[in-house]
């Protein structure tokens, strides 16, 4: 018998749970608040003026999102840009990793670096080593300021905090020192190009959501835009309330955010509800800015982060085959400036630029976008709560309990892990 499973969330993580449970035998329903899927990654608007709500990175090491792209139709050769890792700043480059062995490129990567000097390469190899010997493992409590306390200053400023705050959205004096470790062990060291630089050559929502839906409409999914209001056990089924719709099944995967999965799950499962409320969260923004005929060093540049200058990327629109001329500034870790507000934050940006880099005309602003929950704050000790609920519910989504920080790569995981789960008849309870 056919296994009626519903998707509640059309992010990456509810695409994914839908697409595998498709692929595995059931008929999928998917709920999702917005007209357009992909949740937190996905374009603003239509046509030659749509936006990427933030500007997202993938890395070769993001196997699970690169094969979700392929089984849609969508080729990463052409989608994407592939770049070996470069730090590259508007006056000098610093670490660039060849190609090779895993070690033997990060090796060579170091002691090729000429912005460091000698001594400091040669301290970066020494700590780093020290990180491999113990298997990229650390105290749950500590930092990744405390972590990386005994690292040169220009191998911090350069290298661990703008990684930092890329990868985690969170400062290095709050971020997790354990799962920073582990985004450096599976990017630095899981293979050859697992830390290639990825940077999409189309709209995000071209990337997935587009492509995702087509293919649940061809197997036979049904997708509807209403927010769920209600989620109800009845004997071995579920029911769904979404405004004037319903739905009653054998399944249901909740792919929300974690403020919307704490709603539904209030009366259900207390204290996994209650764990789940308790993220606080790290906003990111993204300025556009547009400039005809100008171009930057580089498709990504990385930019030094001060208390005046808030950008730490900038990204040529130009020459990723988007929109020549315009180019976005991302401020990760953004909560200070969501203080100052959206004005502020785009003149300072703005300054930034004129200060940096070089123009064959004026920039300006074009357009400030903010996402005030983009993802948690991936802090030391961080008890994040797990995904299995009750027997035929399971939560899939970034924060959820697991090694990595909120990333793409880390939604799609659980999306396709929560699908197999549903898919068993018997999903174990786990006592909340």
């Amino acid at each position: 018998m056919t296994r009626q499973v519903a998707v509640v969330g059309g992010g990456w993580s509810g695409l994914a749970a839908a697409l595998e449970a498709a692929a595995l035998g059931a008929q999928v329903t998917l709920f999702d608040m917005a007209p357009r899927l992909g949740g937190r990654a996905r374009s603003l608007g239509d046509g030659p003026e749509a936006l990427d709500n933030g500007q997202h990175i993938l890395i070769g090491a993001y196997t699970s999102c690169l094969a979700l792209m392929r089984r849609v139709g969508v080729d990463p050769v052409q989608a994407l840009l592939r770049t070996p890792l470069r730090l590259r700043y508007p006056d000098r480059d610093t670490l660039t990793l060849p190609g090779g062995p895993p070690w033997l490129a990060f090796t060579r990567g170091v002691l090729g670096c000429s912005a460091w000097s000698w001594p400091d390469r040669l301290r970066f190899l020494m700590v780093s080593s020290r990180w491999m010997a113990t298997g990229f493992r650390c105290r749950p409590s500590l930092s990744v300021a405390a972590l990386c306390g005994d690292l040169p200053d220009a191998i911090r400023r350069d290298l661990i905090e703008p990684l930092c705050v890329a990868a985690l959205n969170t400062p290095a004096p709050q971020a997790s020192a354990q799962v920073f470790l582990r985004v450096l062990k599976d990017a630095l060291f899981s293979g050859p190009g697992s830390a290639d630089l990825l940077l999409p050559r189309a709209g995000l929502s071209a990337l997935l959501p587009e492509p995702a839906r087509a293919a649940l409409l061809r197997h036979g999914a049904q997708i509807r835009t209403a927010r769920v209001q209600a989620l109800r056990q009845a004997g071995d089924r579920w029911q769904i309330e979404a405004g004037d719709d319903a739905w009653t099944g054998d399944a249901v995967v909740l792919a929300t955010t974690s403020v919307e999965a704490a709603r539904l799950t209030r009366d259900l499962a207390p204290a996994w509800s209650t764990q789940t409320a308790a993220f606080e969260f790290q906003p990111i923004i993204t300025v556009y800015l547009e400039s005809e005929g100008s171009a930057l060093p580089a498709p990504m540049v990385a930019l030094r982060e001060t208390a005046e200058a808030p950008a730490q990327f900038a990204f040529d629109l130009g020459q990723l085959a988007q929109r020549p001329g315009l180019f976005s500034f991302v401020i990760s870790g953004a909560a200070p400036w969501v203080e100052r507000g959206l004005d502020a934050t785009a003149e300072a940006t703005l300054a930034q630029a004129i200060q940096t880099l070089p123009w064959r005309t004026p920039p300006r602003i074009h357009r400030v976008l903010s996402e005030k929950r983009a993802t948690f704050a991936c802090t030391p000790g961080l008890l994040r709560p797990s995904a299995a609920l009750l027997p035929g519910l399971v939560a899939a989504g970034d924060y959820l309990a697991g090694p990595y920080p909120a990333t793409l790569e880390g939604a799609v995981r659980s999306g396709l892990a929560a699908a197999h789960s549903v898919m068993r008849h018997n999903s174990p309870a786990t006592g909340h």
